[in-house]
């Protein structure tokens, strides 16, 4: 009863002379659903669903961590107005951004130049369908209103952070980190949120591959080996547990885990580095130079750690006791081998960054303008789990055109582990493989790598927002 007079006493401060503060009053007392003055969570997320409200991923969580102020899980009447009033604030700054001629509308027109400005090119008709999505009064043009309200309940807080839901988020680790890296936006640069979200994706990918770990290693030594007789997944698995053990199916794990930190450092410092040797005079960079700038970066990163992607391969077709771990593997390969060893199978690697990052990109960037195209109308945003689906799907595709090129990089890889076994070239191994187990053999060990992809991709989103709600993203 005393916290209800004191919202309402509130309440009364706030709204006097304010129809905003009179609707954002009402707004509370309809999601204060058990009238205790406060709201929670589960009170946002049925609240917003019964007043039709759409609202991004995680959104509701989202907003009471953005306004609860005394960390008690929920908002009180006076934090709800302090969010709104803030992000209101926030809300009016894109608007403007936005309505480029100034005269408080929103058209299809301006809509289109700003996304090409940030490197989304829609067509018009595309345009009038975001329009129609904010669009209460039948004009065809957003005003202030229309856009204040629509977005009330989007933490988004700026057009920067809104198209960041239309893009690729590679923040997430599936093992296979060829792909392009977001760009930070410079408030997640001045605020530091940008080393955070790579703490949250380091730990993601580190629990999502040791998950993983056993189909990855098999994976290895398909490709190494290939498949005897009628040798399925299931017995390669068994094979490996009765010639090390249940802890062998995590042999070569735990370069691939400490090989993350420096390789996404890498990968995202050289991005930043490429972007601005091709970014544009009018400041901004195209579909093609981000490519390029991705492309390049990803080989500079894989340049930098591939003596750890050799010892994971060395440590994955190892045979137990035949290495004491990642330093003393690296010692035997430097004694016995050289410097050299350290970088075979670097071309075929560094090749197949080409077909993996272009046809992920073109195949994400086609998925998601289709999946904009359809549902504009619905939300502002697809939503993390539309774009996961998007990122897996172009992803797969991409690895598809890259597996042989990664196949021979791995044998090459292995090739002076294994006894009798001659020191073949890129063009060798092709046409050894074809030749004796024909064009198939170039996708030996495809199975148990697509089979992780759906566990990897699970692992990894669940960690990475958990990882972000403790790290206060």
């Amino acid at each position: 009863m005393i916290e209800q007079m004191k919202t309402l006493v509130l309440c009364r401060a706030f709204c006097e002379g304010s129809d905003t503060h009179t609707k954002y009053a009402e707004l509370f007392h309809k999601l204060d659903i058990n009238k205790d003055g406060k709201v929670d969570i589960l009170e946002l997320q049925q609240g917003l669903k019964a007043m039709g409200m759409a609202v991004g991923g995680g959104a509701e969580e989202k907003i009471v961590a953005a306004g609860d102020t005394n960390k008690d899980g929920q908002l009180d009447f006076g934090e709800f107005m302090k969010y709104l009033e803030e992000h209101e604030k926030k809300m009016k700054i894109a608007f403007t951004s936005l309505d480029k001629n100034k005269d408080g509308k929103i058209e299809a027109s301006e809509i289109v130049n700003s996304l090409k400005a940030l490197g989304i090119n829609i067509a018009p008709d595309h345009a009038k369908t975001i329009l129609k999505s904010m669009d209460a009064d039948g004009t065809l043009t957003v005003d202030w209103n229309e856009w204040r309200d629509h977005f009330l309940f989007n933490p988004a807080a700026n057009i920067e952070e809104i198209i960041r839901y239309w893009k690729h988020s590679t923040v997430l680790d599936i093992g296979d980190s060829l792909t392009i890296p977001d760009e930070f936006t410079e408030e997640e640069k001045k605020t530091g949120q940008w080393w955070k979200q790579l703490i949250a994706g380091g730990m993601a990918g580190a629990v999502s591959r040791t998950g993983t770990a056993p189909l990855d290693r098999l994976k290895v030594m398909m490709q190494v080996h290939g498949t005897k007789g009628n040798a399925n997944m299931l017995t390669g698995l068994k094979q490996m547990v009765k010639e090390g053990g249940i802890r062998s199916l995590w042999r070569g794990n735990g370069v691939n885990v400490i090989k993350i930190a420096p390789e996404t450092a890498m990968k995202f410092w050289a991005y930043d580095q490429y972007k601005k040797m091709f970014t544009s005079e009018s400041g901004k960079l195209g579909t093609a130079e981000r490519f390029i700038a991705g492309s390049l970066a990803g080989a500079t990163a894989q340049t930098s750690i591939y003596p750890m992607e050799v010892m994971k391969t060395r440590l994955a077709v190892g045979k137990t006791g035949q290495y004491n771990g990642m330093f003393d593997c690296a010692k035997k390969i430097l004694k016995k081998e050289g410097v050299r060893a350290f970088y075979k199978g670097y071309l075929p690697n560094i090749l197949g960054i080409i077909p993996y990052a272009g046809i992920d990109l073109a195949i994400y960037e086609t998925l998601k303008n289709n999946w904009l195209q359809k549902y504009a109308t619905e939300s502002a945003n697809p939503g993390v789990m539309v774009l996961l689906g998007c990122g897996t799907v172009s992803s797969t595709c991409g690895q598809l055109a890259s597996y042989p090129l990664a196949l021979i990089r791995t044998r090459m890889q292995a090739q002076a582990s294994i006894e009798g076994a001659p020191q073949l070239s890129m063009g060798s191994l092709f046409r050894k493989i074809i030749a004796k187990e024909g064009f198939l053999g170039l996708y030996r060990g495809i199975a148990p790598n697509f089979l992780k992809v759906i566990p990897a991709v699970s692992i990894s989103y669940v960690v990475y927002e958990k990882m972000k709600v403790q790290l206060g993203i």
